[in-house]
């Protein structure tokens, strides 16, 4: 009985932890203080992207069904639009105006290009 109640518990653990991690770009938005200054993976299509020669950031903007999030990256390459991506990275906002994030992006840490 106690070997049952360890392994439902460990599994337990494993999901909220897989949960806190990977959440969609909806939930960020939503539940922007909860995720601030963590790090997350998120799944998404390109919707936009642009740099400017001689800044040493890139933008790119990607949405999975359940919002649109803007991602800086300091990486030399930027996602064309409607590429598939994962990005981990940490989640970052510029400030809290009445309980509501502004400016909130994503730092990427890593992208994976998927097909």
């Amino acid at each position: 009985m106690k070997k049952a109640l360890l392994v439902l518990f460990a599994f337990s653990l494993a999901a909220s932890a897989c949960a806190l991690r990977s959440p969609n770009i909806g939930d960020l938005q939503r539940n922007a203080g909860r995720y601030t200054d963590r790090t997350v993976s998120v799944d998404g299509t390109v919707t936009s992207s642009w740099g400017v020669p001689l800044v040493p950031f890139k933008l790119y903007r990607i949405e999975d069904g359940t919002g649109e999030l803007t991602v800086i990256s300091r990486g030399s390459r930027t996602p064309v639009r409607g590429s598939r991506v994962r990005v981990k990275g940490v989640v970052r906002e510029i400030a809290v105006l009445g309980g509501s994030p502004i400016g909130l992006h994503l730092e990427e840490r890593n992208l994976d290009l998927t097909p």
